[in-house]
């Protein structure tokens, strides 16, 4: 069996070069790569993972750790997961995307040692035990998301300004005339609830106005609608409130998911969209567009970017190059379509 001593004899170079030209540890001349693999490819040379890995203590894999639920990947998470994979493939690691359910992950964890050097933490919550476990266990970790406090100052994170859209997209249904606005958050556990909640207070308070309790609502658990998807809930709720008032003329939804439940709400109560009710939700460039009728208006949270900035952190601190903590806002976008008009007069 061939060794990496064969390899650096039969390609003329040393033995740290054959193994740079594996790792990706540091740049090697595509001329020198070509010859290093050719004499590999020669030689059926395939280098022991696992004893590198233990030797450098280093595994070279990143993990991609997301909430447990029973969900197919949406656009958004599919967008995500390319920006972490070409950070990825840009400096030699490999991927771990962890959806585990949060009942067997948490055996799981607490059973086998985790082959990750460092992990993505997507959808932070407020008392967050997979962040927690993580700085104990002493694994470096980047959060896409704001972290709850006491991390915040302890943990780099990208993020787009959830308040600052929140407060964005509140003006522009309310300079449209709109002011029984119903807000569909997400659960008030995550703090993007808590900086999306922040904003839409703030838009009404701008003009010296306070927007009704009861039209900011969460999803699971606080909603009290236990076991419903994203859709049932927001069809379901829009529903009960278009029957019991009259008042309510546009819906912020937190996802396209729920705007879609939002407009079968709509057919079902026979409200004209946007005449009779307008809808806007925190997504864009989704796969469910097309089911939407008129055009959804939304918002363009490059996901991409955000899976990029987020791993690029990670990796700047697994190379013992950037260990400071970092925050990377990524600018959101409103987008305009034919959902919104003014309210009924």
């Amino acid at each position: 069996m061939a060794t990496i001593d064969d390899v650096a004899r039969a390609s003329g170079v040393s033995k740290s070069t054959v193994s740079s030209v594996f790792s990706r540890k540091r740049p090697i001349s595509k001329e020198v790569t070509e010859r290093v693999l050719a004499a590999a490819k020669r030689l059926n040379y395939k280098p022991n993972y696992w004893a590198r890995s233990l030797a450098n203590r280093s595994t070279r894999i990143i993990g991609l750790n997301l909430r447990g639920e029973s969900f197919k990947f949406g656009q958004f998470q599919l967008s995500l997961l390319n920006g972490v994979l070409s950070a990825c493939y840009a400096h030699g690691y490999r991927l771990l995307v962890n959806s585990l359910s949060e009942a067997f992950s948490s055996q799981v964890e607490h059973m086998t040692s985790s082959p990750v050097d460092g992990e993505i933490i997507l959808d932070p919550e407020s008392g967050d035990v997979r962040i927690e476990e993580r700085i104990v266990g002493g694994v470096p970790v980047v959060i896409i998301g704001r972290p709850p406090k006491p991390y915040e100052s302890q943990i780099s994170y990208v993020d787009n300004d959830n308040a600052g859209m929140a407060e964005l997209v509140t003006r522009h249904l309310l300079g449209m005339g709109h002011r029984d606005i119903l807000f569909l958050n997400a659960p008030a556990v995550r703090t993007v609830a808590a900086d999306r909640a922040a904003g839409y207070w703030n838009a009404f308070r701008a003009i010296g106005l306070e927007p009704d309790k009861e039209l900011l609502v969460h999803h699971l658990p606080e909603s009290g609608s236990e076991g419903l998807s994203s859709y049932d809930f927001a069809r379901e709720t829009v529903v009960k409130l278009l029957e019991a008032r009259r008042g309510v003329t546009a819906v912020i939804a937190d996802s396209d998911t729920m705007a879609l439940g939002v407009y079968k709400a709509a057919e079902l109560c026979r409200r004209r969209i946007p005449g009779e009710l307008s809808v806007l939700a925190f997504s864009d460039d989704s796969v469910l567009f097309p089911e939407f009728s008129p055009p959804l208006t939304g918002v363009r949270l490059h996901a991409e970017q955000l899976g990029m900035e987020a791993a690029k952190l990670l990796i700047g601190q697994l190379s013992e190059s950037a260990n400071a903590v970092r925050r990377v806002l990524v600018q959101a976008g409103l987008v305009v379509r034919g959902s919104c008009s003014g309210p009924p007069r």
